[in-house]
């Protein structure tokens, strides 16, 4: 134990002593707002002309921001915010932000929970019915003779999921408020999202939208290089390094994140060799831990279903299937969900699971033509094995069916015994 104390200490002692690298590491991190957003100036001016009329106590206009991951969308619109925030709280009017990140948040009750927290209205984590928090959101929020902007991030996941009964709740709020206001900002990764919402709702929603394009690549290098003069120590950070990280976040549509979770890594993995210089090698080493780390955030946050049929294709291929139709895999996720007493989806629900975990990249679904028969789909897992396994080993569901073959199996593999 001596030992270990000891290594230890020579790590602790190194790093403390050894400032080569950064001066501040949290620059390089996505969830800081700089005082500039490079290439994003067209909609800091449309989303601030949106907003403006709550410095006048006066309603604005509901807005949906899209774009891919890593566009500056939550950037922007923070950015906006705190401004105007700012700007409110010199003239005195009263305004309040409510941000709820949906994926995180997951139901009904935790949005509304989440809506009280930001006004400072008391209510349990759990136990009420989702009317009597919704009353007490409302009640409290006239209290507070407020305008309030909820903002909705990654709202599709939460439509996907639980319908758009929230959505419809919200956009009928000031019906029932005299002394305050709602507006709403929808922030979405899926450029179809209006496809999922029923007429009502867009009927009621009136909104504007502002699309966030991907950046190119010398975008990403100008993003790179505001933020690496502030977080990183002087001559330690080649041309060609940034370049690197820049080519390889706009190949993948743009990811100005990536981008910089790319830089941030590399420089982390530079520190701990004790080098001088980050070079390009230590980014691709940073891209190697990035992609598998993305691959278990991706899977631990999929919701149950999505991993019962993602199970499924790994049972699949355990079996020597490596290229499964729609209903061999249904086979194997309706006795799956038999094991752990779930109710079973139907197998057109399924076939659109496929298809959003075909869209997230875990799995790769591809058409062929089988002449007169018609097209089918060829579907196999599009991640390796290992942070499979790493993901799903103490997970509630699957981790009770580590030793568990799906009687389907069993007869397909008796089937091809000679």
């Amino acid at each position: 134990m001596r030992n270990k104390e000891d290594i230890l200490d020579v790590i602790f002692e190194r790093f403390l002593n050894n400032a080569l690298i950064f001066k501040d590491r949290n620059v390089l991190r996505h969830d800081y707002i700089p005082e500039k957003l490079p290439h994003r100036e067209d909609q800091i001016q449309y989303l601030g002309m949106v907003v403006a009329p709550l410095l006048k106590t006066e309603r604005c206009s509901n807005i949906f921001i899209y774009g891919k991951t890593g566009t500056g969308k939550t950037a922007v619109m923070k950015y906006v915010l705190s401004r105007l925030v700012q700007k409110a709280t010199e003239f005195g009017s009263p305004i309040k932000v409510a941000f709820v990140n949906c994926r995180l948040a997951g139901t009904e009750y935790r949005v509304f929970t989440n809506l009280c927290d930001a006004l400072d209205i008391c209510v349990p984590f759990t136990g009420l019915a989702v009317g009597e928090v919704y009353d007490r959101f409302k009640k409290g929020l006239e209290a507070r003779k407020a305008s309030l902007i909820i903002v909705l991030d990654e709202l599709d996941e939460l439509i996907k999921a639980k319908g758009d009964v929230l959505l419809y709740e919200l956009t009928r709020v000031n019906e029932s408020l005299s002394d305050s206001k709602v507006s709403i900002i929808g922030i979405s990764n899926d450029l179809r999202f209006k496809e999922l919402l029923e007429p009502r709702v867009i009927s009621s929603l009136s909104e504007e939208e502002i699309v966030f394009r991907p950046y190119d690549a010398s975008e990403i290098q100008d993003i790179l290089w505001e933020r690496a003069e502030l977080g990183f120590c002087d001559n330690v950070l080649p041309d060609g390094t940034v370049g690197l990280c820049a080519a390889l976040a706009a190949a993948e549509h743009g990811d100005a994140r990536r981008a910089l979770d790319l830089l941030r890594v590399a420089g982390e993995v530079a520190e701990r060799k004790n080098a001088n210089m980050i070079t390009e090698d230590h980014v691709k080493e940073a891209e190697k831990r990035i992609e598998h780390d993305r691959i278990l955030y991706a899977l631990t946050n999929l919701t149950t279903h999505s991993k019962l049929v993602l199970y499924s294709v790994y049972l699949l291929l355990k079996a020597n299937i490596h290229s499964a139709i729609t209903g061999d895999i249904y086979e194997v996720y309706y006795e799956l969900c038999e094991k752990l007493r779930l109710s079973a989806l139907t197998q057109r629900r399924v076939s659109g699971l496929v298809n959003e975990l075909d869209s997230a990249g875990l799995l790769n679904a591809r058409v062929i033509s089988r002449g007169r028969y018609g097209r089918t789909r060829k579907i196999s897992l599009a991640i390796p094995r290992s942070p499979f396994r790493e993901a799903y080993a103490d997970d509630n569901h699957l981790g009770h069916l580590t030793n568990f073959t799906p009687n389907c199996l069993k007869l397909k593999k008796a089937r091809r015994s000679p």
